[in-house]
């Protein structure tokens, strides 16, 4: 069982605490708890008051320790040696938002990159000039250590997480129940415009659907702008001011998880993997999952499959 440990430091945002107990708690494989420095009745920003109901001892033998709120005031000592102790126990370090700020201020992040919510990274960058800071991107990994930006971004960290422990499929399963969509890329930029009304009055989420349920095709910016009924120019704009990537990086992407799933969930061949995702050869599925995941196939498979030990298929890298 992977323990994964929230701690609370005002002042929070209710939505911000319910982040990790929404996403962890819809993996069986998690424990999830939420302590602070003072357990109790907790006022939150914009929200009812919770109560939290665990002291820092929580964080004792945590796996994963979530540092949650603090809007940038300063955390309490206890707070900051609790999370000093997790790190150097070696467990797993991960902020929501703000909540950069207190691994910032317990020296976690120096020589780091890290990010925050995009309204106050200038803010953390003047405080703590030793952190890097990363103002345009969802969700940052240096150094074992994870920080997201605000709100939906915490959601796909915590996604992110759930897929370095289980896989994709697994992490998907947790975006289902949460009703979101499946975790978006780190390097996703945070400004991603608020889409005008485009010229037919549509947005582009049909044609992504559409190429979703088309991955194993040699889909090119033609094809979708077809679908589309657009240019592949205007395509292309609105495309990135919609998800924050051209429409060629959001295929790859596609790609990359839907091999994935299949190495976790079947025993596919390789090349059948590669043609089902659309990655055309086993040598190509080989060097994307080099260079996107970090792991061969092979390795990926071994490490994430769930098939029933004696099926057949699988193949060698």
């Amino acid at each position: 069982m992977h323990r994964v440990t929230s701690v609370i430091v005002p002042p929070v945002l209710s939505f911000d605490v319910s982040i990790p107990l929404m996403v962890f708690n819809g993996v069986p494989d998690y424990d999830v708890r939420i302590c602070t420095a003072r357990p109790g009745p907790m006022a939150t920003v914009g929200g009812p008051d919770i109560v939290v109901p665990d002291d820092l001892h929580a964080v004792e033998g945590a796996d994963t320790v979530i540092a949650v709120g603090s809007g940038g005031e300063q955390a309490p000592t206890e707070v900051l040696d609790a999370l000093r102790k997790a790190a150097a126990a070696g467990a797993r370090i991960a902020s929501l938002c703000t909540g950069a700020f207190v691994l910032a201020q317990a020296g976690l992040l120096d020589g780091l990159r890290a990010t925050t919510h995009w309204g106050l990274a200038g803010d953390l960058a003047t405080r703590f000039p030793s952190v890097d800071v990363q103002s345009d991107l969802l969700f940052v990994e240096d150094g074992g250590i994870f920080t997201s930006a605000g709100a939906a971004a915490a959601i796909d960290l915590c996604l992110h997480l759930v897929r370095i422990d289980y896989g994709a499929a697994v992490a998907n399963t947790a975006a289902r129940l949460a009703v979101v969509p499946p975790v978006r890329p780190g390097g996703q930029s945070q400004f991603i415009d608020t889409p005008l009304p485009p010229e037919r009055g549509t947005s582009l989420a049909p044609t992504r659907v559409w190429a979703l349920e088309h991955l194993d095709r040699p889909l090119t910016l033609t094809d979708l702008a077809g679908h589309a009924r657009t240019s592949v120019r205007t395509l292309t704009r609105r495309f990135h001011a919609e998800t924050g990537l051209s429409p060629l990086q959001w295929l790859l992407h596609q790609r990359i998880d839907r091999a994935k799933e299949l190495l976790e969930t079947t025993a596919l061949p390789m090349d059948q993997v590669a043609r089902k995702s659309g990655l055309g050869s086993a040598d190509s599925l080989r060097k994307h999952m080099a260079d996107r995941v970090g792991l061969t196939p092979t390795a990926y498979r071994a490490s994430f499959n769930r098939v029933p030990t004696g099926a057949s298929g699988g193949g060698a890298d």
